[in-house]
C-alpha cells in the first residue's frame, strides 16, 4: 500500500501474480521476480511451503523477534496448522494486554511524572504527554506498520477502524448505559478537528502520496488542536470567574457548558489525561486535598505496625518487586484475579526493568536497591529493544559488544547512586528517573507493538485477508478495547459526559499522529521526497467513507437533539457499526465489487 518514491517499484510492492507461477519452481532464485506475493504460499504444494517462506522477500519480517510465517509453514506439520493458529491467537491476546499494563500502569505515570517535572500546566500536560500515554499502543502500532510498505495499510485499517468502532459502538454504549447531555462546544471542538484530519487522510490515499510538507501538516493540526483547547479553556475560565464576579450572593449558579464534571476522587486517573480531557484533569488536580473520614480511610493504614520499623534493603527490593496486594486479592472477585494471574509475569517483568516516579507520594516512589537496579536493566533493555536488538549485539572494533559496554557503564553508575543515597530519602536527582522509565516502557510498547502487527500479517497470509480489513478488526477491536471498558464504567459510576468526550479526544491524536510521524519516519529512513500510497482495494474506501458517514451524521444529529444523547441515539450508532462490518467483509470477501468497464 505504501511505496516510496524513490524511481522504481521495491521488492514490497509488486502485483498479484499469474498463473505462470505454477511452473516456476522454489528453487529457481523466485527472489529476482518481484511480482511474487507471500500470501501466495498456500496455493503451493505442502512440501514447497517452507522454501517459498524462506526464499521470498515478500515474506520476510522487517523487525520482531521471531518469524511467525517460518513457524507455522516450517516447524508445523501441515495437520497442526489450526493449532498454530491458535496459539498465535492467544499470543496476539497476550500481547495486547502486554500493551495495555505497560502503557497504564508505567509509560502514563512516567509521563506525568515528566510533565510535573516541566512545570507544564495542567491542560498542556493533558493534551501532549498524557494523550500521547492514553494513545501509546494505537501511535506504536501505527508507526510500526508505517516502518513497513507491506504493512502500512494495517496501520489505515485501525486507525479508520478504531475511529468507527469509537465513534459509533463506544459512544452509543455510553448513551445507552447513562443517557445524558452532551457538552456543546467541547463536542463540536473535537468532532470538526477529527473530521478535518480524516478529510486530510482522505485526501492523502485520493492523490496516492504523502509529501514531507503534508506529513508535516498533520503534526502541525495536532499542535493547533493543543493550542486551540488551551485557549477555550482559558477563556471558558475568564468567562466563569467574570460571571461569579457578577452573579448575587446565594445565587446557584447554573448549569453551564462546561467541559468539567464534578467528581469525588483527587487522584489522577491516567486514562482521562486524552485530547478533549484536559480541562477535566485540570479541574481534578486544582481540587484541595481533604482529609477522608475515618470510615474512608484505605484499608491498608489500619495494617501498619504500632511501632516504628525500617525495612532492610533486600526487603524494600523484595517488596518493590512485588506485584501482587495479597489484601486487595481476597476482597475481589474470581473474574479479577484470573486477569491477574495472567498480568502478574507482565508486572513483574516491567517493575524489573521500568521506573515509575510518582510525585504524588511524599518519597517519588524512591526504592534505592530497585532504583539501582533500574540503572543498570533499563539501559540494557534499551539496546536489546531497539531495532530488535540489532544495535546491542553490535561488536565495537570486533571485540567488545554494545551490551556488554552498557552493563559495565550502568553496573558503574548504579554503585555510585547506592553508596551516595539513602533508603528514607529519595537524591535531588530522583526525577531523571522518569525520563529513563518513559523510553524504556515506549522500547517495551513499540517491541510489542512489532509482534502484535507481525502476527497480523502472518493470518492474513495464511487466511488470504488484506491487512485493511485486519486493521480495521482485530488491530483496531485490540487497541480500543481497554479504552471502551474505562468509557463503559466512567458512564456506570456517573460520568457520560467525561468518557464521551474522550470519544472523539483520543482518536483525534492517534490518527494525526499515526500518519503524520509515521510517513515522516518512513520518509526519513527512505531517503525519498514522499510516500506513495496505494489503497488497498476498495475497502479503503468503504472505510474512509463509513467514518466520514458516521461524523457528519453526529455532527447533524446530536445538535438536532439539543445535545440530548438517549438510548435511541446509541442503539443506532451500534446498528451503524454492524451494518459497517458487513459491508466492510462483504467487500472483503468479494461480494460487493466495483462493476469492471
Amino acid at each position: 500500500m505504501v511505496e516510496t518514491a524513490s524511481g522504481a517499484r521495491g521488492p514490497f510492492t509488486g502485483a498479484h501474480i499469474g498463473p505462470q507461477f505454477s511452473a516456476l519452481g522454489v528453487n529457481q532464485t523466485p527472489m529476482e521476480d518481484v511480482s511474487i506475493q507471500c500470501r501466495d504460499v498456500c496455493g503451493l504444494n505442502i512440501s514447497d511451503r517452507c522454501d517459498f517462506i524462506r526464499t521470498t522477500p515478500d515474506c520476510r519480517s522487517q523487525g520482531g523477534y521471531l518469524n511467525y510465517l517460518e513457524g507455522i509453514f516450517c516447524h508445523f506439520p501441515s495437520n497442526l496448522l489450526p493449532l498454530a493458529i491458535t496459539l498465535y491467537a492467544f499470543w496476539l491476546l497476550y500481547l495486547f494486554l502486554i500493551l495495555g499494563v505497560t502503557a497504564a500502569k508505567f509509560f502514563c505515570p512516567n509521563l506525568s511524572a515528566i510533565s510535573t517535572a516541566l512545570k507544564l500546566s495542567h491542560n498542556v500536560a493533558g493534551v501532549t504527554f498524557l494523550a500521547f500515554g492514553n494513545g501509546a499502543p494505537d501511535i506504536f502500532s501505527a508507526l510500526v506498520a508505517f516502518s513497513d510498505p507491506r504493512t502500512a495499510s494495517l496501520a489505515f485499517g485501525a486507525l479508520f477502524g478504531a475511529g468507527v468502532l469509537v465513534t459509533t459502538a463506544v459512544a452509543g454504549g455510553i448513551a445507552i448505559l447513562r443517557p445524558f447531555t452532551a457538552a456543546s462546544r467541547p463536542f463540536l471542538r473535537d468532532i470538526v478537528f477529527y473530521m478535518v484530519a480524516v478529510f486530510l487522510a482522505f485526501t492523502a490515499l485520493y492523490f496516492g502520496r504523502v509529501t514531507l510538507a503534508w506529513a508535516l501538516a498533520y503534526l502541525g493540526l495536532y499542535v493547533f488542536y493543543v493550542v486551540t483547547v488551551v485557549l477555550c479553556t482559558w477563556i471558558y475560565r475568564w468567562q466563569r470567574r467574570a460571571s461569579l464576579v457578577y452573579s448575587m450572593p446565594g445565587t446557584p449558579e447554573m448549569l453551564s457548558d462546561s467541559e468539567e464534571d464534578p467528581v469525588s476522587s483527587n487522584s489522577y486517573d491516567y486514562r482521562l489525561g486524552g485530547p478533549g480531557g484536559a480541562e477535566r484533569v485540570s479541574w481534578r488536580l486544582s481540587q484541595p486535598r481533604i482529609p477522608a473520614p475515618p470510615h474512608l480511610v484505605h484499608p491498608g493504614e489500619e495494617y501498619r505496625p504500632l511501632l516504628f520499623y525500617q525495612e532492610t534493603t533486600v526487603q524494600i527490593l523484595a517488596r518493590a518487586l512485588n506485584p501482587l496486594d495479597y489484601r486487595k486479592w481476597r476482597s475481589k472477585s474470581v473474574y479479577w484475579r484470573a486477569l491477574k494471574v495472567f498480568k502478574l509475569p507482565v508486572e513483574f517483568l516491567m517493575l524489573l526493568t521500568v521506573p515509575v516516579v510518582d510525585p504524588d507520594k511524599e518519597d517519588g516512589n524512591w526504592k534505592r536497591p530497585l532504583n539501582c537496579l533500574h540503572l543498570v536493566i533499563s539501559p540494557l533493555v534499551l539496546v536489546l529493544t531497539l531495532q530488535s536488538g540489532a544495535y546491542g549485539v553490535y561488536d565495537i572494533g570486533g571485540l567488545v559488544p554494545v551490551w556488554a559496554v552498557v552493563v559495565i557503564a550502568g553496573t558503574a553508575v548504579a554503585a555510585v547512586t547506592f553508596f551516595a543515597t539513602s533508603n528514607s530519602e529519595p537524591p535531588r536527582l530522583h526525577w531523571l528517573f522518569a525520563f529513563l522509565g518513559f523510553l524504556t516502557s515506549a522500547l517495551w510498547i513499540n517491541a510489542a507493538a512489532t509482534e502484535v502487527v507481525n502476527i497480523l500479517r502472518s493470518l492474513g497470509v495464511v487466511f488470504r485477508l488484506s491487512n485493511t480489513v485486519l486493521g480495521l478488526t482485530l488491530l483496531a477491536w485490540g487497541n480500543s478495547i481497554g479504552d471502551a471498558f474505562s468509557d463503559f464504567t466512567l458512564a456506570r459510576q456517573g460520568y457520560p459526559r467525561m468518557a464521551f468526550s474522550a470519544c472523539f479526544g483520543g482518536i483525534i491524536l492517534n490518527l494525526l499522529v499515526g500518519v503524520g510521524l509515521g510517513c515522516l519516519l518512513q520518509i526519513s529512513r527512505s531517503h525519498a521526497a514522499e510516500v506513495k500510497l496505494e489503497p488497498d482495494g476498495l475497502l479503503v474506501w468503504v472505510l474512509a467513507g463509513a467514518l466520514g458517514l458516521s461524523l457528519v451524521c453526529s455532527l447533524v444529529s446530536v445538535p438536532l437533539q439539543c445535545f440530548q444523547l438517549n438510548k435511541v441515539y446509541g442503539f443506532c450508532l451500534l446498528l451503524f457499526y454492524v451494518n459497517f462490518l458487513v459491508v466492510a467483509l462483504l467487500t472483503e470477501f468479494g461480494v460487493i465489487h466495483l462493476r469492471s468497464a
